[in-house]
């Protein structure tokens, strides 16, 4: 038994119990595959295990669980839709989705760390690189031995990523690249960047950046209330010198960006589901379990109300990230489609862990429920990847064929 600071035997903490159970009220496993439902039952007995017992300590501390990404790796999680040449799932996007789901079931900021290095690292290597890139990247990435970062938002440029101002100047095989980046999941711990920066024409281009480059650096982000598993931080160009042979040579413009935040929107759609069915789970135990006026609150009308609007909005949210599933799964999911699925989905998300965490009443601002975690890491979740508004915009822009932005 370890001792404390003032020399006093300190008792270990009890790892706490995962008791999630599975709902699913309009019996959409039906609309599952054997993969789906194997994806989906190997993520959650990972994070019962490996998530559920210390997520709770590391968000108290604003400490990122660095030894989880290689269980991430381990389980598949990193590019589960790319191809397995690469070292990678081959899966289907619903598949992808679920894992999503399952992940932020544990915490938003653990498939924060899966969706980044799948979506918006992997993803454009994978897209828009040339083949040298993608193998010699790609498997390495997929086995956890390398982690990524995707670098696009700027201190003065967040819904307009187009304003950007990093640039990059021709220097013969290289280009110099100065500016900044903010807000950048992973940054502090990663091992490459993809960065998007504006050439001497204004043409948007990506590129790879690595650890150790001289003029890089990557300072972690402190004083966070939300995602506070998650490490942040920004990335900052002095006169990067940048090969060219590191630029993605097959894409030009906000095209590359903005579809890699559609492929992370995605997995967003899916994934906050996990984190309302959490707080869902709790909410239903706990108002069973809690006895007031002698019976359990369960029993009372305004609590029934709140736990059927809850399992009804996340049916729904359920039942849209299955359809955008099956769409993506032919590529036929728009990107307007993509944003309503992500708006609406982090809304409700975020409206069940407010109700979630009435029922509970005091101690549902207890780290011994998981609730007040999620609701606080959804709050981020709402404004990243596009903000709630800027969703709206976009399905309004798609219906209207009217540009709201300007």
């Amino acid at each position: 038994m370890q001792e404390n600071k003032n020399g006093i035997a300190a008792v270990p903490k009890k790892a706490k119990e995962d008791r999630y159970q599975h709902h699913d009220y309009y019996a959409i496993d039906e609309l599952l595959n054997e993969e789906h439902i194997l994806a989906r039952d190997a993520v959650r007995d990972w994070v019962k295990a490996e998530v559920s017992p210390i997520i709770e300590d590391y968000a108290d501390k604003a400490e990122c669980p660095y030894h989880l990404f290689k269980g991430l790796a381990e389980i598949g999680a990193f590019g589960p839709s790319l191809p397995e040449k690469y070292g990678c799932g081959g899966m289907d996007e619903i598949a992808y989705g679920i894992i999503m789901q399952e992940l932020e079931r544990g915490d938003s900021g653990v498939r924060s760390m899966a969706s980044v290095q799948g979506s918006l690292v992997m993803y454009p290597i994978y897209r828009f690189g040339s083949e040298e890139q993608k193998n010699h990247y790609l498997p390495k990435l997929a086995a956890g031995e390398m982690i990524g970062c995707f670098g696009l938002t700027e201190p003065d440029h967040g819904s307009n990523p187009s304003g950007m101002i990093s640039n990059v100047k021709d220097d013969g095989d290289y280009y110099i690249l100065n500016g900044a980046k903010m807000w950048i999941t992973n940054s502090p711990v990663a091992d490459i960047a993809v960065v998007w920066a504006k050439d001497e024409e204004g043409i948007i281009r990506g590129m790879i950046l690595e650890k150790g480059m001289k003029g890089l650096s990557a300072p972690e982000i402190h004083g966070k209330w939300s995602l506070r598993a998650s490490i942040t931080g920004e990335l900052i160009f002095e006169d990067v010198r940048v090969p060219k042979k590191n630029v993605l040579p097959n894409v030009a413009g906000m095209k590359g960006p903005l579809s890699c935040l559609s492929k992370a929107r995605y997995g967003i759609a899916w994934g906050v589901i996990g984190a309302a069915l959490d707080c869902y789970d709790s909410a239903l135990r706990y108002s069973l379990e809690r006895i007031q006026f002698d019976r359990p609150i369960g029993g009372f009308q305004l609590t029934q109300k709140k736990l059927a609007e809850m399992i009804t909005e996340i049916t729904k949210a359920q039942l849209m990230a299955w359809r955008l599933g099956t769409l993506a799964n032919v590529g036929k999911a728009k990107p307007a489609q993509i944003s309503m699925a992500k708006r609406n989905n982090v809304h409700t998300a975020l409206t069940v862990a407010r109700e979630a965490r009435q029922i509970l009443g005091g101690m549902g601002i207890t780290n011994e429920y998981p609730i007040m975690r999620h609701m606080m890491n959804l709050e981020t979740v709402l404004t990243y990847e596009g903000t709630h508004d800027i969703h709206l915009l976009i399905t309004g822009m798609d219906i209207t064929g009217l540009n709201a932005f300007k």
